[in-house]
């Protein structure tokens, strides 16, 4: 419209003189159509979400005492309180990703009919979070258990993934996630990491860490997905001992569940779960299967730390419907600054080829100072550093 939205409502900003009268009209015809979009007043759809309704004075008078502080019925799962039917942002579209040539990622997006018919009230909020509400939990995705309170899948069908998740610009073009682990493991090295790397960062907390839930609201608060690190048993177990608590391929599977929820209960706020060593546990499909179906039921993806060369990762995921994502490049074996850079540097290479990658790091200080160092370069080679969550095959966005 070529209205500047920055001055002052009816006033030129360079001038200081007043616009038009017309100007002003139309500006209130505008709010007046948009109020009447689709048949129905937004007012009327947020009524019951978050907006208190003020009656008139008359209405006041008639309304009696003891009815004026009840507070409105619940809505049922997937409704707003006004009764009307609560959508995704996507669940009125085709969503098809194609790698092009140069190695670039499209995304298209085509209309589709939903199901049923009048307005719907579409979420905006489902991807990613308020940052000023970063550090909180959302309630509805959480349950009550003995081994603390768990993730789950809300009544209107939002996942921890999804409400947890860093957004990410969209954009066409080369897109990169780092995950920087064990952290909680060390309490200088977590803090450190937390401070020094970049907010695009995903940071995994080991679940045998300390003080997990203040460093998961301080990572929260500066804007990193965080993930949760479960300790899976390795092939050479038990000399190689990842913590109390193990999930073993030996165990029965009622055990490994609740070796499983004890280590989800120690924090909140998280997309997923990655593995904690683990290359026995992994090449298990037996022993995989109700853990990853248990991990998808709840609204989380699977990471697979790409360490095991025999993981049965994607077989089991697509069984279970799992969201998942494998690390195509570990960036620390060797620790060393030059050594981690060259790394980056190859992980940004198989980036260009299939128009994203992931690589996984430990919290050591010449890993945290390397990463530090090549994001803020790689910004300006045009790499979007996302958080893993966008870079997982999730079978609900196919």
């Amino acid at each position: 419209m070529g209205t500047d939205l920055h001055a002052p409502l009816g006033r030129n900003r360079k001038t200081g003189n007043r616009r038009p009268g017309i100007l002003r009209l139309g500006r209130i015809a505008a709010s007046l159509c948009l109020f009447a979009i689709g048949g129905f007043s937004l007012y009327t759809a947020f009524l019951g979400d978050g907006l208190e309704r003020t009656p008139p004075p008359a209405e006041q008078a008639a309304t009696p005492p003891s009815q004026t502080s009840q507070p409105p019925s619940e809505a049922p799962a997937g409704q707003a309180a006004n009764g009307m039917p609560r959508a995704e942002p996507r669940s009125g579209a085709n969503v098809e990703q194609m790698v092009t040539g140069d190695g670039s990622v499209v995304t298209k997006y085509s209309p589709r009919p939903r199901d049923g018919s009048g307005p719907v009230l579409v979420d905006a909020m489902q991807i990613g979070q308020d940052p000023h509400m970063a550090a909180q939990p959302n309630e509805a995705l959480l349950e009550e258990t003995p081994f603390g309170r768990l993730p789950i899948v809300g009544p209107d069908g939002r996942r921890p993934m999804d409400q947890y998740a860093r957004p990410s610009s969209g954009a066409r073009g080369v897109r990169i996630a780092i995950v920087v682990s064990g952290l909680g493991l060390s309490q200088t090295g977590t803090q450190r990491a937390i401070a020094e790397l970049p907010e695009e960062i995903t940071l995994a907390f080991a679940a045998s860490g300390n003080s997990l839930q203040r460093w998961m609201q301080e990572a929260r608060r500066g804007g990193h997905e965080i993930l949760l690190q479960v300790p899976l048993e390795p092939f050479d177990y038990p000399a190689n001992d990842p913590g109390p608590e193990t999930l073993l391929t030996s165990k029965p599977v009622a055990r490994n569940i609740e070796n499983l929820h004890k280590a989800m209960g120690e924090i909140t706020n998280y997309t997923g779960v990655m593995n904690y060593q683990g290359g026995r546990f992994l090449s298990n499909p037996t022993a995989m299967e109700p853990v990853m179906r248990d991990i998808g039921k709840r609204g989380l993806l699977f990471l697979d730390d790409g360490t095991s060369a025999q993981s049965k990762t994607a077989d089991v995921a697509k069984g279970t419907e799992l969201p998942y994502a494998f690390a195509d490049l570990q960036l620390d074996g060797q620790l060393d600054i030059n050594a981690v850079l060259q790394k980056l540097d190859e992980l940004e290479r198989i980036a260009r080829k299939n128009g994203q990658a992931i690589g996984v790091a430990s919290a050591f200080d010449e890993s945290v100072d390397a990463i530090a160092k090549w994001t803020q370069e790689a910004a300006m080679r045009g790499i979007e550093i996302v958080g893993v969550a966008a870079l997982t095959s999730d079978p609900r966005n196919p």
